[in-house]
């Protein structure tokens, strides 16, 4: 179940000022450790440990690979490639200089498989959400993005919810708070 609450665009500049939308709220991140658990107690004759380094070694594989100029590909996950940084367009060719114009590289990952949206939109079930001093409750309005989707069971309550749902990690720490703006 994806529990979202209702934001108003407040961008004055904004096409969309005044206007209501959608965001979800994370609940939970689950870092590696979490994930190779949660893996091994799926019916995995492989343990947390194992798995764990499977995946920490899968994943310093992939950066190596990207590094190299290659993209990965993991089926029903993700394409992941690299991405340049741009930070001031050169006038010419010649003036052009990595350290003056580029500001880094990013990683990219485009969903593939299972994790396409189209895909994601036939399973997920939407729930309002809200806070309520400072703790997120659901209301009994739910939404399924496909009307066919399926009914999953149980409330995957957290109590561990951080009341502020625009502190993230990373290079993206709220997201973007203006759904008409273009993207990347």
């Amino acid at each position: 179940m994806v529990r979202y609450i209702l934001k108003q665009i407040k961008i004055a500049s904004s096409r969309a000022y005044g206007k209501w939308f959608a965001k979800n709220v994370v609940e939970e991140t689950i870092d590696l450790d979490g994930l190779a658990e949660h893996m091994s107690n799926h019916n995995s004759p492989y343990s947390k440990g194992v798995i764990k380094g499977l995946l920490t070694d899968m994943i310093g594989c992939i950066k190596e690979l990207l590094l190299e100029g290659k993209n990965v590909k993991i089926d029903d996950l993700a394409i992941f490639s690299l991405g340049i940084k741009n930070k001031l367009a050169a006038n010419s060719e010649d003036e052009f200089t990595v350290s003056k114009n580029v500001e880094g590289v990013k990683l990219r990952a485009r969903a593939t498989g299972e994790l396409m949206s189209k895909t994601l939109n036939l399973e997920a079930t939407l729930k309002k959400a809200q806070y309520i001093n400072g703790k997120l409750t659901s209301t009994d309005d739910n939404a399924n993005v496909n009307p066919n989707a399926n009914q999953g069971g149980g409330d995957n309550t957290n109590p561990n919810v951080n009341p502020n749902p625009n502190e993230g990690g990373g290079d993206n720490p709220g997201g973007n708070d203006d759904p008409g703006a273009d993207e990347d």
